[in-house]
């Protein structure tokens, strides 16, 4: 069976995740890599193992032997390297927040449609088995119906001018980098429409959020709390809790190898425990490499409407705290 060729745009650290989580399976290859530097690229390649290297992005795009590109440049960058690849004829997983806001984004998915091209974000907890096992608990009636979430998600990370995270010009902040986990974990559990959204955002000195707090409420009457910061600890763990019991999550929610399941008394009724083959990126590949084999241009696991919804509860949120990015 002929291999998956993956190119990737992007030479930093979650480039570099997601390349060995590539290099492990059998079904795919790191074929090509674009930096913006010819250095950065060959560097790359050759830690890899990828046979091209290129000094820009559309010299990668425009390369006839890749079957879908990785993108992996900040935020702010996602949109324009999309379209550039859709453009191209080239499939795309984009990382995490697909784009800006949700003009962007329809326009990616549109374009995507019209060019019948797989499009997906990069939303590696939607394929983490230990999190398709929670949902499925949730399926199975196991809580009963889902009440209330409560995630948390907290990197403390020293300021620094330069870094993407505290820059607005690369669609930096808390928001966008971390709450849109929390987000789509309780969406999966709560429903991606809610009724009502309520937040609060502290603004940093470059004038980014810090930190945000978010609730989600649902006409049924259930809600979610949900908090991400750059600049204060938390447990960064997430809990689901129903009618009759509920579902832990290991510390960082988003990537945990084991969750639990409770009953009405807070007693453990089982737990499962899945340890990663590499580095927890290799479930997304797999999923990714099973949609290109079958034709299939859009995961059921990361559909476009779930990534578009936590989108606009994103772009709500923003245009409460008054926050908009240079680029729009």
């Amino acid at each position: 069976m002929k291999k998956i060729r993956w190119g990737i745009i992007g030479t930093g650290r979650i480039a570099n995740t997601f390349a060995k989580a590539i290099c492990s399976s059998k079904e795919c290859e790191l074929t090509a890599v674009a930096s913006r530097t010819k250095e950065k690229a060959r560097i790359f390649a050759e830690k890899y193992r990828a046979e091209k290297n290129y000094a820009s992005y559309e010299e990668l795009a425009s390369d006839k032997e890749i079957d879908i590109v990785y993108i992996a440049t900040p935020t702010a960058s996602h949109y324009a390297d999309t379209m550039m690849c859709l453009k191209k004829g080239k499939s795309v997983l984009c990382e995490k927040p697909a784009s800006l806001n949700r003009e962007q984004l329809s326009r990616i998915i549109q374009l995507a449609k019209e060019k019948d091209l797989f499009f997906m974000e990069a939303m590696w907890m939607k394929c983490n088995p230990v999190f398709k096992q929670a949902l499925s608990w949730v399926k199975e009636g196991k809580i009963g119906a889902p009440k209330a979430v409560k995630a948390d998600f907290c990197s403390m990370c020293e300021y620094d001018e330069n870094d993407r995270l505290f820059r607005p010009d690369c669609g930096g902040g808390a928001l966008l980098d971390l709450g849109v986990y929390t987000l789509t974990f309780a969406c999966c559990f709560l429903g991606f429409y809610p009724d009502e959204i309520s937040s609060n955002a502290v603004f940093g000195k470059s004038n980014v959020d810090m930190f945000n707090s978010i609730i989600l409420r649902y006409k049924n009457g259930s809600h979610a709390s949900l908090t991400t910061s750059f600049s204060m600890p938390c447990e960064n763990g997430a809990v689901v809790l129903g009618e009759k019991g509920s579902i832990v999550f290991d510390r960082w929610f988003f990537c945990t190898d084991r969750v639990s399941l409770y009953d009405e008394n807070n007693k453990l009724v089982e737990q499962v425990v899945i340890e990663n083959k590499v580095n927890g990126y290799e479930y997304e590949v797999e999923e990714v490499n099973r949609c290109i084999r079958e034709g299939v241009n859009e995961s059921v696991y990361v559909p476009h409407d779930e990534t578009m919804a936590v989108m606009e509860i994103m772009d709500k949120c923003r245009k409460d705290w008054g926050f908009v990015y240079p680029e729009e």
